[in-house]
Parts: C-alpha cells; sequence; structure tokens
C-alpha cells in the first residue's frame, strides 16, 4: 500500500516538474505591452518611430501556442462619430493587427499568420529574433517591406512585460 502511495506521489511530482519546465522553456509566454517600435531603413540606416513617439499596443504569447498583435500610433486620429472615409484611411494607417500560431526556439520565434488587419501577409512565416532582460522583450524582424509604409528596413520593437490587471 505504502509503495503505491509513493508510485503515485511520485508521478504527480514528475508530472507537475515537466509543466514547469515546459512553461520555463517558453520565455514569451504571456503579454507585453508596446513601448517602441523603430524602423531601421535598409542601406541608409536611418531610423524613425514607425507608429510614432508614443505608440500603444500588445503582443501576447498563450501556452497553447497562439499568438496576437494590436499595435496603434499615439498619434492615432479619435473620431467622436462615426469616422468618415477619410478618417478610415488614417485609422487604417496608424495600426497593425494580426494572430495565428507561433514556435519558439532559443533567440527566434517565428509568427504564422492566419488572420491579419490588411490581408498582405496571410499564410505567412514573419521571423522575430529576441532578447529579454527582466521584464524587457526587444523583437527584431527579419528584412521586409513595413507594413505601414512600405520602405525596405527592419523593425525594431521594445516591449514591457504586463503584470497583472490594468489598474482602475
Amino acid at each position: 500500500m505504502h509503495k503505491g502511495i509513493a508510485v503515485v506521489s511520485f508521478t504527480l511530482v514528475m508530472l507537475c516538474l515537466s509543466t514547469l519546465a515546459r512553461a520555463d522553456a517558453n520565455p514569451l509566454l504571456g503579454t507585453w505591452q508596446l513601448k517602441s517600435f523603430v524602423r531601421e531603413v535598409a542601406g541608409s540606416g536611418e531610423r524613425y518611430n514607425q507608429l510614432g513617439d508614443h505608440p500603444n499596443g500588445y503582443i501576447s504569447y498563450s501556452p497553447d501556442g497562439r499568438m496576437v498583435v494590436l499595435f496603434v500610433s499615439g498619434d492615432q486620429l479619435r473620431p467622436r462619430n462615426e469616422p468618415s472615409d477619410d478618417e478610415r484611411v488614417k485609422l487604417h494607417k496608424s495600426m497593425l493587427a494580426y494572430g495565428g500560431t507561433y514556435t519558439v526556439s532559443p533567440g527566434k520565434v517565428v509568427h504564422h499568420i492566419d488572420i491579419e488587419w490588411d490581408g498582405r501577409r496571410l499564410g505567412t512565416d514573419q521571423v522575430r529574433f529576441y532578447t529579454i532582460e527582466g521584464d524587457t522583450l526587444l523583437l527584431k524582424t527579419e528584412p521586409n517591406k513595413s507594413p505601414i509604409d512600405g520602405r525596405e528596413g527592419v523593425g525594431i520593437l521594445t516591449f514591457e512585460r504586463v503584470k497583472g490587471p490594468r489598474p482602475q
């Protein structure tokens, strides 16, 4: 009887440890708030803030292998009523949004896009290189055309880990 309890206890402990090991193996898990989105232009090295000086947004990686992104410009238009067609164009140009699954390996995460704000990258794999220091995540894209202004270069995004609910 005691031997059976020991075996069950050992099995439960090992299951818990393997679950913890899997969580530790993915340092990206959770939600991160966008702090900066710098674009570096290929060739010239020019750097500019892709979504203005104070962008807002989130990237979230879930344990089930799904991810979602929503970024908006800090200077985003704030219509009081239903936006006009002109305002809709400006709103569209001031945001990015996509989601899908992801795979992660040390220093690299690949976003497998299955939904996107404008559809241009549906079905593609978007490679991001990452570093994490404390609660700061730095993502750098592969060279690409900016989905906002079409310029060739890389995106360098800085995030801060979200801890708990937003204060009211």
